[in-house]
């Protein structure tokens, strides 16, 4: 079954945050469409245990992020390099 993965709006400044002040926005940019594609499909699974959410890593990027599997949702609370 696939998730749905939105991005707070406080998620998706700290992120047009990171990504401004990146030397590498590529690498920034490819690792948020990773982000999106993991946590499409088992996002219970993806990441360890972070004070009630989950906490994922995809390099550079660090992300807390909080599953509603009743509603098939997954948002992204926050982003940081």
């Amino acid at each position: 079954m696939r998730f749905t993965v939105i991005w707070s709006v406080v998620a998706q400044d700290q992120l047009a945050d990171v990504w401004l002040a990146s030397p590498n926005r590529t690498a920034v940019a490819l690792a948020q469409h990773q982000i999106d594609q993991l946590l499409r499909v088992d996002p219970d699974l993806r990441g360890v245990a972070f004070y009630g959410d989950r906490l994922l890593v995809a390099p550079p990027l660090w992300v807390v992020y909080h599953i509603n599997p009743d509603d098939m949702l997954v948002e992204i609370q926050e982003v940081w390099e």
